[in-house]
């Protein structure tokens, strides 16, 4: 057997889970695409000790930490298929390479589909945000948008007037009832019907079908997301329907419906953080461990 645990994706979830595990001595090999989520913003905040830093210069620090443990290793590529047989898991790579071990961790993380409005994919991470936690108090107050996605839209509306005044656009996207828009009154928020051409601006206009132009410093939606891997899908786990897309069944030791197999991060949650991710990577590496030392839990 190569190895005791090959863990899939190398950001802040698998990087947590891998930690736990070369901390138990155990041989880990972490493949890793680098295309984290977050990578098209440029600061990450509300992670405790590391407010305000680069995601990548936190990951990079990970990363380096988590290789300074000699069971460990490092391979940049894509995990592009996956199954078991009677020695246990195998996995092959983009790159040609094949691998084998005890333990499965599934860190592959998401894909976010943002709606397609003309300048919204580009400003991404940048003045467009889904996160008011992560993102809001850099706005210093100033006027927010909201660009409605589905009814899930009215959460972020009534959140985000605590970080600047609000303005819900709701895009043709649903039509919000006598009760809602009650709800919206009351926390102050401005409801826009009108369409939205485009988004424009150094941080985000919003340009509207009819021409008028309202600026805000930053826009907030709600994406669909979807599996940025086939993994799991591939090797039979168990999926449930979250309200942004579906993500993979766990228990509480993050172990998923196929026994030795766990996943963690924003492929195995409904909704995270970078703060979250890094729990639960902790939580799935020392739930893998105990499972080579104890055994699988009968199905």
């Amino acid at each position: 057997m190569d190895y005791h645990v090959i863990i899939v994706g190398g950001s802040y979830a698998g990087l947590s889970a891998g930690l736990q595990l070369a901390r138990a001595r155990r041989r880990v090999l972490v493949i890793d695409a680098a295309e984290r989520r977050n990578r098209f913003a440029e600061t990450s905040h509300g992670f405790l000790g590391q407010d305000g830093r680069s995601p990548a210069d936190i990951a990079d620090e990970a990363r380096e930490q988590l290789l300074a443990y000699p069971t460990v290793e490092w391979l940049a590529d894509t995990a592009i298929d996956a199954g078991q047989d009677a020695e246990g898991f195998w996995l092959s790579t983009r790159g040609g390479q094949r691998h084998r071990a005890q333990r499965l961790i599934l860190a592959t993380g998401v894909v976010d589909e943002l709606p397609e409005v003309e300048g919204l994919a580009a400003r991404w991470g940048k003045s467009v945000f889904h996160c008011p936690y992560c993102h809001g108090y850099e706005l210093a107050g100033g006027p927010i948008g909201v660009l409605a996605t589905s009814e899930l839209s009215m959460h972020q509306a009534l959140m985000l007037p605590d970080w600047g005044p609000t303005t819900l656009f709701i895009n043709d996207a649903f039509a919000p009832d006598a009760e809602q828009l009650a709800s919206l009154e009351r926390r102050g928020v401005r409801v826009e019907r009108e369409p939205v051409r485009r988004i424009a601006g150094d941080k985000a206009e919003v340009i509207l079908a009819d021409g008028r132009a309202i600026a805000v410093e930053g826009l907030f939606v709600v994406p669909r997301t979807r599996m940025a891997s086939p993994l799991a899908g591939l090797l039979g786990c168990e999926f449930e329907e979250g309200p942004l897309g579906v993500f993979i069944k766990t228990d509480a030791t993050r172990e998923t419906s196929v026994p030795g197999v766990f996943a963690c991060g924003d492929a195995a949650a409904a909704f995270s953080s970078v703060a979250i991710a890094v729990g639960d990577g902790a939580k799935t590496g020392a739930g893998t461990h105990r499972s080579l030392i104890f055994g699988l839990a009968p199905v």
